[in-house]
């Protein structure tokens, strides 16, 4: 049996690190999981030589969930990636809902078992994000942007979606300097330095006014982990509709109208590094 997923990175709206709560939108750069049974083991591999780590952790945790013995069955999965890895993206969220969901599918069909429902992969995804550390808070708003597509407002302790909803479909640039930004790794006492500020943000987030929200945000998070906020700033001053640093970084993120695609991309020639040019997705995490 063969099977093949999508699943979308996604950017921030509101950081959940400082305060709990986060909202994300998902974004139109994805990771491609193909997976195919055999007689015996777990295999993993990626086209970025990537550590398989988390991989290996997502494909464990369904065996265990269905009781399955990896010396009678097994699954070779491989990945490709649009997206940049610790970035701001949500690689690694896309990562383990597309592993997760695609284990699933796959072990239901071959054993006729109950799938495991959406909540169901988005949780294990995350619980086996956090065991490899690749996450702070679990990530939950980033999950769920990724894998339901659109706009999430969450509580992340609580793992509750407050709003789910199509996000406006519109151009996004991502610019990418030349240097990663592990969220693991991020100086969070900094961060939740700035809880007042960023329940403000949230609570202008759930109002539905995302792009005010997403412009404070960035701006909030860059002073605190030490990020240059004129990037945004010359974004938005070329017309972008909001401009942010995306998680804990090293990506900002530009939302804009059509035309001004080329001005934006402009703006940001003279900085080292890239500009991804991509769209809010709203379709999540399908199978192909």
């Amino acid at each position: 049996m063969k099977k093949v997923v999508r699943s979308p990175g996604s950017a921030t709206i509101i950081n959940a690190i400082a305060t709990g709560f986060g909202s994300a939108f998902g974004i139109g750069l994805d990771i491609v999981c193909n997976a195919k049974t055999q007689s015996h083991s777990i295999t993993c591999s990626n086209d970025v030589g990537a550590d398989t780590s988390l991989m290996e952790l997502c494909v464990s945790n369904v065996f265990d969930y269905y009781n399955i013995n990896t010396d009678e069955f097994g699954l070779d999965i491989k990945t490709t990636s649009e997206l940049p890895m610790a970035s701001g993206l949500s690689s690694s969220s896309a990562l383990s809902n597309a592993v997760t969901a695609i284990c699933s599918k796959i072990i239901s069909e071959e054993f006729n078992l109950e799938p495991l429902s959406d909540f169901d992969i988005i949780n294990l995804a995350i619980e086996s994000s956090l065991k490899a550390k690749v996450t702070i808070t679990g990530a939950f708003d980033d999950a769920t942007a990724s894998y339901f597509g659109g706009v999430t407002v969450t509580d992340n302790g609580a793992r509750k979606i407050l709003i789910k909803e199509p996000m406006e479909e519109l151009p996004v640039l991502v610019y990418m300097p030349n240097f990663i930004s592990k969220s693991g790794s991020s100086d969070v006492n900094k961060m939740k330095l700035m809880a007042p500020l960023v329940e403000t943000a949230f609570e202008i987030a759930k109002n539905k006014d995302y792009f005010k929200a997403l412009n404070l945000n960035g701006l909030i998070y860059a002073a605190a982990l030490g990020f240059d906020s004129s990037i945004a700033i010359e974004a938005l001053n070329a017309g972008a509709l909001a401009s942010g640093l995306s998680g804990t970084g090293s990506s900002f993120v530009a939302i804009c109208e059509e035309d001004k695609i080329d001005d934006i991309k402009e703006a940001w020639s003279l900085l080292d590094g890239r500009v991804i040019e991509t769209f809010s997705d709203n379709e999540g995490c399908s199978f192909i």
